[in-house]
């Protein structure tokens, strides 16, 4: 018996020494074909996360944190991810939803405090759910980072602020309508709006991140780098951490919101976004912890217009457009030279979150072609 056990114990120990031999070769091919993928974009850095039926199963960084120091990326980075943070902002309305303190279908005039209407057909509600599905008639035709630009108390060029068509009735891509949803959110819950969602989303995930600069580790911030094609240099985009402490101090609850840009400035490594992404894999639920009701989280990524290949609340599909023959739910962000992808599988349980810190790209169908080539390979060589 002993031999036997002794014998059954050698067998395990080379059986796990070849699975972990294979799983070094196997991350060295991934790592290889991306750091290719790299040099054909000039990418700066990249962080990305793939997850397989709710667990993270590969994480890696490549290339630079900071030109300047030659400072290499490390997974433990955060980076402002830019418009994925919308999908944060529409979970926490399913969250108010929930508890029965606003609706969708609310006029959105009656829930942020000042008149909401498109001069063109004034008598046309818009409703909360347009607003999260950019389908409001909104536009940033006008700015988006203070509500004075479309509050007729503070400007008379608010009518700028709208487009031709009627509300609910076509898809405008708007940066205002979620620096508005963050308002509406810190009004309607009484809690500050980077505070609302680090307490009822990030903790609750035991995610590291949040909209406040100054109450972030900064040592931790992946320098964001803008492309200049004429000089063919990397420009730090010094204005992506910017902490605004002079505009923090002089908050006013229920209006000064945009300051934290709900709608494109949480700060998060890959890893995290990776974990909360998989909460929206699971209909609202990661590792036992409810952030939303599986209805809500259905809802959030139920297209309400054809825009961007079915656009829900800040969560788009993406059907045979980033991988061949997967119909995949996400969003996409880039601001500061930064460009982000969070994509995932809802049925089949699998995601893949790509972040770069710079890259000389042009758009291809709507979507970074480094990060989606990157995507591919993760998918190919490690999802399936």
């Amino acid at each position: 018996m002993k031999k036997y056990n002794e014998f059954r114990r050698i067998i395990l120990m080379c059986l796990l020494l070849i699975t972990g031999f294979a799983t070094i070769a196997q991350n060295t091919k991934v790592e290889l074909q991306i750091d290719s993928i790299m040099k054909v974009y000039k990418m700066v850095g990249l962080s990305v996360a793939v997850v397989k039926k709710g667990d993270l199963i590969y994480t890696h960084s490549f290339g630079l944190k900071n030109i300047a120091t030659n400072t290499p990326l490390t997974d433990d980075n955060i980076f402002r991810i830019a418009s994925i943070s919308k999908s944060f902002s529409a979970t926490a309305v399913m969250q108010l939803v929930e508890a029965k303190k606003l609706s969708l279908n609310d006029d959105v005039s009656n829930l942020i405090g000042f008149k909401v209407r498109n001069p063109k057909l004034p008598d046309k509600v818009i409703t909360l759910k347009m607003l999260l599905s950019h389908t409001s008639s909104l536009s940033d035709s006008h700015g988006y980072f203070t509500l004075d630009s479309i509050n007729p108390a503070k400007t008379s060029n608010w009518d700028k602020c709208y487009s031709d068509y009627a509300p609910g009735t076509s898809y405008a891509y708007c940066n205002l309508n979620y620096n508005m949803v963050g308002t509406i959110i810190e009004r309607v819950s009484g809690e500050r709006f980077d505070k609302y969602i680090k307490a009822h989303i990030l903790d609750k995930l035991g995610l590291y991140g949040g909209y406040e600069v100054s109450a972030l580790d900064s040592s931790k911030f992946a320098t964001l780098y803008e492309y200049d094609s004429a000089t063919r240099q990397f420009v730090a985009a010094d204005g992506a951490y910017n902490p605004r402490t002079a505009e923090i101090n002089n908050y006013v609850m229920g209006y000064s919101t945009p300051i934290f840009s709900p709608t494109g400035g949480m700060k998060i490594s890959a890893a995290d976004l990776a974990r909360y992404m998989t909460m929206h894999a699971y209909y609202g639920k990661y590792k036992g912890t409810r952030i939303i009701s599986k209805k809500s989280a259905k809802t959030m990524q139920t297209p309400v217009s054809g825009g961007e290949g079915g656009y829900g609340l800040a969560i788009r599909t993406a059907n045979n457009t980033i991988i061949p023959g997967e119909v995949m739910k996400g969003h996409t962000g880039s601001a500061y030279g930064l460009y982000s992808m969070m994509f995932f599988h809802p049925k089949k349980k699998f995601g893949i979150v790509a972040i770069t810190n710079g890259c000389e790209v042009s758009y291809d169908s709507g979507f970074n072609p480094a990060l989606k080539a990157v995507e591919n390979v993760l998918y190919e060589e490690i999802i399936k």
